[in-house]
């Protein structure tokens, strides 16, 4: 029987193996969306990199009603089904 130690290759290599499994857990946890009812929820910051605009921007479609918003007490979401909708809705299409 060998006695493992921290230099033992295949102690490093678990080491390596459990350092890559928490960076992608971590950045899988980063990204996470929960679903609802079957409906994802953005939130302000998440439309504005998704649609590549500024947070005045998007305070603008909400009060022309450009784009659906819900809000519970000063929070603001968006269905994601909903900007893809009016995304889809305003496409278009250059035809020579």
């Amino acid at each position: 029987m060998d006695l493992l130690t921290n230099e033992a290759e295949e102690i490093i290599a678990h080491q390596e193996m459990i350092t890559l499994l928490r960076k992608r857990i971590e950045e899988i946890l980063k990204n996470y969306r929960p679903v609802m009812n079957g409906e994802i929820y953005l939130s302000g910051e998440d439309v504005c990199k998704l649609i590549h605009i500024s947070k005045r921007t998007l305070q603008q479609y909400r009060d022309d009603n450009i784009l659906p918003f819900i809000q519970i007490g000063g929070k603001i979401i968006y269905k994601e089904t909903d900007i893809l909708s009016i995304l889809e809705q305003n496409y278009i299409s250059h035809k020579p």
